[in-house]
């Protein structure tokens, strides 16, 4: 992936909108596509003590913001 805004950004923004993690996975960020997964996962556990309710968009929105605005430093 080259810079902020390419077509890999963009392709890895929108595999986040199927699973948080998968587009940072798509980029090769493997910690950090496990860890927007682990999050994903609790959010949605804890939707039931109603919380979640609240965590799990703004993990989706974070993931999807994160991949479309990664930058490789080379």
């Amino acid at each position: 992936m080259a810079e902020q805004g390419s077509g890999g950004n963009v392709i890895a923004a929108i595999c986040n909108i199927f699973f948080p993690g998968l587009g940072q996975l798509v980029q090769g960020r493997i910690m950090a596509a496990i860890g927007f997964f682990l999050a994903w996962v609790i959010s949605g556990a804890l939707i039931y003590v109603a919380i979640g309710f609240i965590l799990l968009p703004i993990v989706y929105i974070w993931a999807i913001i994160d991949a479309a605005r990664f930058k490789t430093y080379r």
